[in-house]
């Protein structure tokens, strides 16, 4: 038996998808990013310079844009860093609840800091330092909660739906994915059936190895499409969908590995390479009445994985099998996409006599 049954379970608490306590499962994006502090910084400019643009007419345009704008950077980083190093409780709490507290934790930084420049600006002169200070206490601090509030529950309205909106595509991706991960093909159980039948008489210790080779191609279809394996994990997968099927094609089908330089703790979806192998067989080589040789070779370039698989194809064989290579193009496009967040990638480069599916992901785990 492989190490494929046993480690279906010591993977599968590590690689679900986010449970309700994991910082990912919170409608909030995550602050401590360079982007979302990035678009904090000119967020926070762009409502400055609208602030400023019906501001008091008692400063200039710059002064005013200078003083709001100092504000509103101080208020927007100020509230991201709380709000990333508070992520994790509140993801502990429901959708209201969490809410609740975001406004709660927003708007007392915003009267901290509001009260922290009023007092500044009397410690400093009065109010009087090139303008840049609020002569007014509290009309200051009540316009800026007032504001504050606003922009607050508007933005928090957008992550909300905008975190709905994408989990309702993931859970539509993953349904079809599941639906055609749970499938395999009739064929291939078919033939296989049929291979291990007749060994039993010929070789019973060969059938039996074939027999729990199947099991655990079957065990691993029928585990979780969204779980994580490892590289290695994978590549035996497909090692064993190879071995069932030398036993039925014998010196009719030939597969070239190269596929040492790959990282072996590179996570991806389960049964990504595995089919394309599966493709590579039943569209390129059964056709073929001398039968052929497949490649499988892989490389790691910095922090990406590539690996292609090649076999040779007839030049005017156009039937009915390509539909099914197309459907298992795209379902094997969509979990590499769907696992890596848009950073998988599945390409199909075809020429005369060639057939070449090249996947790329980045190095995770």
């Amino acid at each position: 038996m492989s190490l494929v049954g046993a480690t279906s379970v010591s993977t599968n608490s590590a690689q679900e998808h986010p449970s309700k306590d994991s910082p990912d499962s919170i409608f909030l994006p995550n602050f401590c990013e360079a982007r979302m502090v990035l678009a904090v910084v000119l967020g926070s400019e762009l409502l400055a310079l609208v602030f400023s643009l019906v501001g008091s007419a008692d400063v200039g345009f710059l002064t005013e844009l200078a003083r709001i704008s100092l504000l509103m950077q101080w208020l927007g980083l100020t509230s991201a860093a709380l709000l990333c190093l508070l992520k994790p409780p509140l993801a502990r709490v429901s959708t209201g609840v969490a809410t609740s507290m975001i406004l709660a934790i927003v708007l007392a930084n915003i009267l901290v800091l509001s009260v922290g420049v009023v007092w500044a600006g009397r410690w400093l002169g009065g109010g009087e330092v090139l303008g840049m200070f609020p002569a007014d206490f509290w009309p200051f601090v009540f316009r800026n909660l007032f504001i504050g509030l606003i922009v607050t529950a508007l933005l928090l309205r957008y992550f909300f739906v905008s975190h709905q909106w994408r989990h309702h595509v993931e859970a539509e991706a993953r349904s079809r994915i599941d639906a055609l991960q749970a499938r395999i093909r009739p064929h291939f159980l078919f033939n296989s059936m049929n291979t291990i039948a007749s060994l039993t008489r010929s070789n019973p210790s060969q059938a039996e190895e074939a027999v729990e080779d199947l099991a655990d191609l079957f065990r691993a279809t029928l585990n979780d499409a969204g779980r994580l394996l490892s590289l290695k994990e994978e590549l035996e997968l497909t090692r064993i969908y190879q071995r069932i099927e030398m036993l039925r094609l014998g010196d009719r089908l030939h597969v070239d590995w190269d596929v040492k330089e790959l990282p072996m703790r590179a996570l991806l979806p389960g049964l990504t390479l595995q089919p394309l192998l599966e493709n590579a067989i039943y569209h390129g080589i059964e056709p073929l009445d001398a039968g052929g040789t497949v490649t499988i070779r892989g490389r790691c370039s910095g922090e990406r994985v590539e690996i292609s698989v090649i076999n040779p194809t007839e030049k005017l064989a156009v039937d009915s099998r390509h539909h099914g290579h197309r459907i298992a193009i795209e379902n094997i496009r969509e979990r590499l996409n769907l696992a890596f967040k848009g950073q998988g990638t599945l390409d199909v480069n075809q020429t005369d006599g060639t057939y070449e599916v090249t996947m790329r992901f980045p190095v995770t785990g």
